[in-house]
């Protein structure tokens, strides 16, 4: 609406006193007001008579106007918002005590919900500004597949899915410095919550008997648990992708359980729609390195890299760099030593289990079966390297 100056609405302009001659003035600025059609609106021309503002009347007005302004994101927001999902966790019942890993795909924290212990898996958005959008989307992609996985899964063989969040701002993250109180999250910040295993990774319980090794009966059972867990899961066309001892947690009860499904997928049933380099090199399968279609035998090829793992407590590649094992598993069809004092029952799995023939592996349900065939009331496990008569399986370098 275009208002007039004062002198076109009737008004005199100010005498030298500063006074104003006021009369008369309403009418014809009303009329003004009410001929003219809604347009530009220039705030020089704008004049505002404190006498003749009725408060009481905006009042009213603004309260209606908040109130439809209110009503429609209300509305709004409901639209926009998709029911709530079975396995939406409250984020007032959840408690984030500290801090466990940090990892690629985000930070774990311990925590407790609804009084049970979880571990807190918070993905990184790149909310700092420092990714991009292509690799924010990434993420955000890869907790939907991981909740998706995840929360259909019931195997005591794969680690309990306890609820997710898509997105809150209600969470308080414990900070690295326990004086500096909680740190700021993302808006969107989202997370996983499952069961808390006291016994941590089977890695570091690898690393911890390095040089006791265990004992047969203990590599047999953890090669069970895991056996059984990835049987479990490719009967339910799952693919981990990421199956190495960093991946296995462990009970109070040294049970093995399956964790951390971020590149998990279902299986396609066209093997040349799962391509590209997916995992962890020194697990990976030569037809995962070489960029060739796979399916669910990537997953027994890194089986029989945890396998050596558990026998010999040790790394299969120490020397060679990502790039030198990377290309010798492809080109040279190199493999992990198996030591001679390997109970040949064990090593025939290792080497059925790393075929370069995907189609020569085994079944993980086979496994299984050939694994609970194994006599271990004979023993075969490593023998100390600080024990006489120690094992020479090994190059002297390389240790027992």
């Amino acid at each position: 609406m275009d208002v007039k100056t004062s002198e076109e609405c009737g008004e005199k302009p100010e005498n030298r006193d500063g006074a104003s001659n006021l009369k008369g003035t309403a009418s014809v600025c009303e009329k003004a007001l009410s001929i003219k059609s809604p347009g530009s609106i220039s705030s020089k021309d704008m004049i505002f008579r404190a006498d003749k503002i009725d408060l009481k009347s905006l009042d009213v007005q603004l309260e209606k106007h908040l109130s439809r302004v209110w009503s429609r994101n209300i509305e709004n927001q409901n639209q926009s918002q998709k029911p709530k999902e079975v396995w939406e966790i409250d984020p007032s019942k959840l408690e984030i005590r500290y801090l466990v890993a940090q990892g690629t795909y985000g930070t774990v924290y311990r925590g407790t919900y609804n009084n049970q212990d979880v571990a807190v898996k918070l993905l990184d958005w790149g909310e700092d500004g420092m990714a991009t959008a292509a690799e924010t989307a990434a993420l955000r992609a890869s907790f939907k597949q991981e909740v998706a996985v995840w929360h259909k899964l019931d195997h005591p063989n794969v680690t309990r899915f306890v609820g997710a969040s898509m997105g809150t701002s209600q969470l308080k993250i414990p900070s690295k410095n326990p004086s500096e109180g909680y740190t700021d999250l993302p808006s969107r910040a989202c997370c996983v919550l499952v069961e808390f295993l006291q016994g941590g990774t089977l890695k570091n319980f690898l690393y911890k008997n390095r040089k006791k090794k265990l004992a047969f009966k203990i590599v047999t059972q953890l090669a069970l648990d895991l056996s059984r867990g990835l049987s479990y899961l490719h009967s339910k066309k799952i693919v981990h992708r990421d199956v190495k001892a960093e991946n296995m947690l462990l009970d109070t009860h040294r049970t093995l359980k399956i964790a951390d499904f971020g590149v998990a997928r279902v299986e396609a049933q066209n093997p040349k729609d799962m391509t590209g380099e997916t995992g962890t090199l020194g697990y990976m399968a030569p037809e995962v390195l070489d960029g060739k279609p796979y399916n669910r035998k990537c997953d027994v090829y890194s089986f029989g890299i945890c396998l050596w793992e558990i026998y010999c407590c040790d790394l299969p590649y120490p020397d060679l760099s990502f790039a030198e094992v990377s290309s010798a598993v492809v080109r040279q069809n190199l493999r992990p030593e198996i030591p001679r004092c390997c109970p040949s029952s064990l090593a025939h799995i290792m080497k059925k289990c790393w075929d370069v023939n995907p189609e020569k592996r085994p079944d993980m349900d086979e496994v299984v079966r050939l694994l609970e065939a194994i006599d271990t009331s004979r023993g075969g496990g490593m023998i100390p390297e600080d024990q006489a008569g120690g094992c020479f399986c090994f190059a002297p370098t390389r240790g027992p």
